[in-house]
C-alpha cells in the first residue's frame, strides 16, 4: 500500500456538494483504504491504498456517489508526485503568501494555447508557470477578484482541475511522507 492524496473538485464550497469530513473518513476506512486522514472542509484526503491513480479515482468517484449523492471529478497524486510539486516550485518567492500562491492539479499537461490564454488574464502583478500536470499561480494582490484564479479551475486547464494553496500543498506532503 502506497501514500496517496486524493483532491476532490468543488466540495464544500457554499451550499453544494456538502460531505462532512469525519463521515467522508469513516466512508473510505470501511471501503478497505488505511490511514485515512483529511486535511480542512475542502475535500482534501490522504489514503494508503494499492490502487493505481485511475482505479482509485473511480472508486472514490464511486464511494462518493453510492454514500453522499455526489459526483464530483476525484485527482490522485502520489507522495512523490507531491515532492515533485513542492521541489518544482517555479516561483521561490511566492511562498512568502502561501494563501495567495496555488497549486492547479490537471489530469493533462497543460496546452500551450489553455498557459498564453491564463498569461492573457493574469493581472499585471499575477504570475503563471506549468510543470507536468501542475500549474503553479502567483496571485499577489488575492486570489477573490483574479480573472487568472477564476480560469484556472473554470474548465481552461479541463474539467478535473482543482487548485489547492500553497499551505495546503506543503501539509499535504507532510501528511503523505510522514514528515509533519
Amino acid at each position: 500500500m502506497a501514500r496517496q492524496v486524493v483532491l476532490l473538485r468543488g466540495v464544500n464550497l457554499g451550499p453544494r456538494n456538502r460531505v462532512a469530513m469525519p463521515a467522508l473518513r469513516e466512508a473510505l476506512a470501511a471501503t478497505g483504504f488505511g490511514e485515512v486522514a483529511t486535511y480542512v472542509q475542502n475535500g482534501t484526503i490522504v489514503v494508503d491504498s494499492g490502487l493505481g491513480e485511475g482505479p482509485l479515482e473511480a472508486r472514490i468517484g464511486e464511494l462518493l456517489a453510492q454514500e453522499f449523492g455526489l459526483t464530483v471529478p476525484v485527482t490522485v497524486r502520489t507522495a512523490q508526485e507531491l515532492a515533485e510539486v513542492v521541489a518544482g516550485n517555479p516561483i521561490p518567492e511566492a511562498v512568502a503568501e502561501p494563501k495567495r500562491y496555488q497549486v492547479t492539479f490537471t489530469a493533462e499537461e497543460a496546452q500551450p494555447a489553455a498557459l498564453a490564454r491564463l498569461r492573457e488574464l493574469a493581472f499585471e502583478t499575477e504570475r503563471v508557470e506549468a510543470h507536468g500536470r501542475a500549474v503553479y499561480s502567483w496571485h499577489p494582490t488575492g486570489i477573490a477578484r483574479s480573472k487568472l484564479a477564476l480560469a484556472l479551475t473554470g474548465g481552461t486547464l479541463g474539467p478535473t482541475a482543482t487548485a489547492r494553496n500553497w499551505t495546503t500543498v506543503t501539509t499535504l506532503l507532510e501528511m503523505a511522507t510522514g514528515d509533519g
